[in-house]
Protein backbone atom coordinates (compact mmCIF):
# COMPACT_ATOMS: atom_id res chain seq x y z
CA UNK A 1 0.00 0.00 0.00
CA UNK A 2 2.82 2.34 0.87
CA UNK A 3 4.50 1.76 -2.51
CA UNK A 4 1.35 2.59 -4.47
CA UNK A 5 0.22 5.47 -2.27
CA UNK A 6 -0.69 8.84 -3.73
CA UNK A 7 2.68 10.15 -2.65
CA UNK A 8 4.15 8.45 -5.74
CA UNK A 9 3.02 9.38 -9.25
CA UNK A 10 4.50 6.29 -10.90
CA UNK A 11 4.86 2.66 -9.74
CA UNK A 12 8.33 1.49 -8.57
CA UNK A 13 10.45 -0.57 -11.00
CA UNK A 14 10.18 -4.35 -10.57
CA UNK A 15 13.85 -4.54 -9.43
CA UNK A 16 13.09 -2.26 -6.48
CA UNK A 17 9.96 -4.19 -5.59
CA UNK A 18 11.88 -7.46 -5.50
CA UNK A 19 14.57 -5.95 -3.30
CA UNK A 20 12.09 -4.93 -0.63
CA UNK A 21 10.35 -8.30 -0.72
CA UNK A 22 7.22 -7.46 -2.71
CA UNK A 23 5.80 -10.28 -4.86
CA UNK A 24 2.96 -10.16 -7.41
CA UNK A 25 -0.27 -11.79 -6.25
CA UNK A 26 -0.05 -14.51 -8.91
CA UNK A 27 3.11 -15.80 -7.16
CA UNK A 28 1.22 -16.44 -3.92
CA UNK A 29 -0.93 -19.52 -3.37
CA UNK A 30 -3.13 -20.28 -0.39
CA UNK A 31 -2.35 -23.71 1.10
CA UNK A 32 -5.09 -24.03 3.71
CA UNK A 33 -6.77 -26.83 1.78
CA UNK A 34 -3.52 -28.50 0.81
CA UNK A 35 -1.87 -29.11 4.19
CA UNK A 36 -0.49 -32.71 4.29
CA UNK A 37 -2.20 -35.12 6.68
CA UNK A 38 1.08 -35.73 8.53
CA UNK A 39 1.34 -32.03 9.42
CA UNK A 40 -2.23 -31.77 10.69
CA UNK A 41 -1.70 -34.86 12.83
CA UNK A 42 1.33 -33.30 14.52
CA UNK A 43 -0.57 -30.25 15.73
CA UNK A 44 -0.91 -30.46 19.57
CA UNK A 45 -4.40 -31.33 20.70
CA UNK A 46 -5.98 -30.04 23.88
CA UNK A 47 -5.53 -32.31 26.91
CA UNK A 48 -8.60 -34.42 27.48
CA UNK A 49 -10.29 -34.52 30.89
CA UNK A 50 -8.95 -38.04 31.42
CA UNK A 51 -5.35 -37.00 30.72
CA UNK A 52 -5.86 -33.82 32.74
CA UNK A 53 -6.72 -35.89 35.80
CA UNK A 54 -3.62 -38.06 35.22
CA UNK A 55 -1.35 -35.00 35.02
CA UNK A 56 -2.93 -33.56 38.18
CA UNK A 57 -2.36 -36.88 39.96
CA UNK A 58 1.29 -37.03 38.88
CA UNK A 59 1.91 -33.46 40.06
CA UNK A 60 0.32 -34.22 43.43
CA UNK A 61 2.34 -37.43 43.72
CA UNK A 62 5.63 -35.65 43.00
CA UNK A 63 4.88 -32.93 45.55
CA UNK A 64 3.96 -35.45 48.24
CA UNK A 65 7.13 -37.52 47.93
CA UNK A 66 8.57 -38.48 51.35
CA UNK A 67 11.73 -36.73 52.48
CA UNK A 68 15.13 -38.37 52.41
CA UNK A 69 15.07 -38.60 56.21
CA UNK A 70 11.72 -40.44 56.21
CA UNK A 71 12.97 -42.90 53.58
CA UNK A 72 15.99 -43.61 55.77
CA UNK A 73 13.77 -44.18 58.83
CA UNK A 74 11.70 -46.72 56.91
CA UNK A 75 14.84 -48.51 55.78
CA UNK A 76 14.11 -47.81 52.10
CA UNK A 77 17.06 -45.50 51.51
CA UNK A 78 20.58 -46.51 52.52
CA UNK A 79 23.47 -44.08 52.81
CA UNK A 80 26.57 -45.01 50.86
CA UNK A 81 29.72 -45.58 52.90
CA UNK A 82 32.35 -46.50 50.31
CA UNK A 83 32.97 -44.08 47.45
CA UNK A 84 31.11 -41.25 49.21
CA UNK A 85 32.63 -37.86 50.01
CA UNK A 86 33.97 -37.93 53.57
CA UNK A 87 32.30 -34.70 54.69
CA UNK A 88 28.97 -35.66 53.10
CA UNK A 89 29.06 -39.12 54.68
CA UNK A 90 29.77 -37.77 58.17
CA UNK A 91 27.05 -35.13 57.80
CA UNK A 92 24.47 -37.75 56.81
CA UNK A 93 25.53 -40.31 59.41
CA UNK A 94 25.99 -37.86 62.30
CA UNK A 95 29.38 -39.36 63.22
CA UNK A 96 32.67 -37.56 63.81
CA UNK A 97 34.64 -40.42 62.24
CA UNK A 98 33.32 -43.04 59.77
CA UNK A 99 32.00 -46.09 61.63
CA UNK A 100 33.84 -48.43 59.26
CA UNK A 101 37.20 -46.93 60.29
CA UNK A 102 36.30 -46.86 63.99
CA UNK A 103 35.27 -50.53 64.02
CA UNK A 104 38.21 -51.73 61.95
CA UNK A 105 40.92 -49.82 63.82
CA UNK A 106 39.58 -50.92 67.21
CA UNK A 107 39.65 -54.53 65.99
CA UNK A 108 43.18 -54.17 64.58
CA UNK A 109 44.52 -52.60 67.80
CA UNK A 110 43.13 -55.54 69.74
CA UNK A 111 43.81 -58.48 67.39
CA UNK A 112 45.99 -57.24 64.57
CA UNK A 113 49.49 -57.16 66.04
CA UNK A 114 50.87 -59.32 63.26
CA UNK A 115 53.45 -58.79 60.55
CA UNK A 116 52.25 -56.84 57.51
CA UNK A 117 48.77 -55.99 58.83
CA UNK A 118 48.39 -53.19 56.26
CA UNK A 119 50.81 -54.65 53.72
CA UNK A 120 49.38 -58.12 53.10
CA UNK A 121 45.95 -58.47 51.48
CA UNK A 122 43.06 -60.38 52.96
CA UNK A 123 40.79 -62.85 51.16
CA UNK A 124 38.77 -60.93 48.55
CA UNK A 125 35.44 -62.59 49.42
CA UNK A 126 35.83 -61.64 53.10
CA UNK A 127 36.67 -58.04 52.17
CA UNK A 128 33.60 -57.76 49.93
CA UNK A 129 31.39 -59.31 52.60
CA UNK A 130 32.55 -56.73 55.14
CA UNK A 131 32.10 -53.94 52.63
CA UNK A 132 28.53 -55.00 51.87
CA UNK A 133 27.63 -55.06 55.57
CA UNK A 134 29.00 -51.57 56.22
CA UNK A 135 27.31 -50.25 53.04
CA UNK A 136 24.05 -51.71 54.39
CA UNK A 137 24.50 -49.59 57.54
CA UNK A 138 25.23 -52.65 59.62
CA UNK A 139 28.14 -53.08 62.03
CA UNK A 140 29.50 -56.56 61.38
CA UNK A 141 30.77 -58.76 64.18
CA UNK A 142 34.50 -58.74 63.50
CA UNK A 143 35.13 -61.30 66.24
CA UNK A 144 33.71 -64.09 64.06
CA UNK A 145 36.19 -66.86 63.29
CA UNK A 146 36.10 -66.00 59.59
CA UNK A 147 37.63 -62.59 60.35
CA UNK A 148 39.86 -63.64 63.25
CA UNK A 149 41.45 -66.21 60.93
CA UNK A 150 41.82 -63.60 58.17
CA UNK A 151 42.83 -60.48 60.11
CA UNK A 152 44.35 -58.95 56.97
CA UNK A 153 40.88 -58.56 55.39
CA UNK A 154 40.08 -55.90 58.01
CA UNK A 155 43.26 -53.97 57.20
CA UNK A 156 42.48 -54.32 53.51
CA UNK A 157 38.99 -52.92 54.09
CA UNK A 158 40.47 -49.79 55.70
CA UNK A 159 42.74 -49.28 52.71
CA UNK A 160 39.79 -49.85 50.35
CA UNK A 161 37.77 -47.17 52.14
CA UNK A 162 40.54 -44.58 51.81
CA UNK A 163 41.27 -45.58 48.21
CA UNK A 164 37.65 -45.01 47.11
CA UNK A 165 37.22 -41.56 48.65
CA UNK A 166 36.35 -39.13 45.81
CA UNK A 167 38.62 -36.54 47.42
CA UNK A 168 41.59 -38.25 49.15
CA UNK A 169 42.09 -37.99 52.89
CA UNK A 170 44.90 -35.45 52.43
CA UNK A 171 42.81 -33.75 49.68
CA UNK A 172 43.79 -32.79 46.15
CA UNK A 173 43.92 -29.14 47.20
CA UNK A 174 46.80 -29.70 49.66
CA UNK A 175 48.70 -32.26 47.60
CA UNK A 176 51.48 -29.86 46.57
CA UNK A 177 51.97 -28.63 50.14
CA UNK A 178 52.25 -32.17 51.51
CA UNK A 179 54.68 -33.02 48.72
CA UNK A 180 56.87 -30.03 49.62
CA UNK A 181 56.67 -30.84 53.34
CA UNK A 182 57.96 -34.40 53.01
CA UNK A 183 60.77 -33.15 50.77
CA UNK A 184 62.22 -30.89 53.49
CA UNK A 185 65.95 -31.21 54.11
CA UNK A 186 65.93 -32.21 57.81
CA UNK A 187 63.65 -34.31 59.98
CA UNK A 188 62.87 -31.33 62.20
CA UNK A 189 61.95 -29.09 59.28
CA UNK A 190 59.88 -31.90 57.73
CA UNK A 191 57.96 -32.38 60.97
CA UNK A 192 57.17 -28.66 61.30
CA UNK A 193 55.99 -28.39 57.69
CA UNK A 194 53.82 -31.52 57.83
CA UNK A 195 52.25 -30.33 61.08
CA UNK A 196 51.50 -26.96 59.44
CA UNK A 197 49.80 -28.55 56.42
CA UNK A 198 47.76 -30.95 58.57
CA UNK A 199 46.28 -27.93 60.36
CA UNK A 200 44.92 -26.76 56.98
CA UNK A 201 42.86 -29.92 56.36
CA UNK A 202 39.05 -29.58 56.35
CA UNK A 203 37.60 -30.61 59.77
CA UNK A 204 36.25 -34.04 58.63
CA UNK A 205 39.62 -34.90 57.08
CA UNK A 206 41.55 -33.51 60.06
CA UNK A 207 39.62 -35.65 62.56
Amino acid sequence: CWLNSSAHNTPFPLSVLLQVGFFPSECVELINDKVPQSVTNSVPKPVSKKHGKLITFLRTFMKSRPTKQKLKQRGILKERVFGCDLGEHLLNSGHDVPQVLKSCTEFIEKHGIVDGIYRLSGIASNIQKLRHEFDSEQIPDLTKDIYIQDIHCVGSLCKLYFRELPNPLLTYQLYEKFSDAVSAATDEERLVKIHDVIQQLPPPHYR
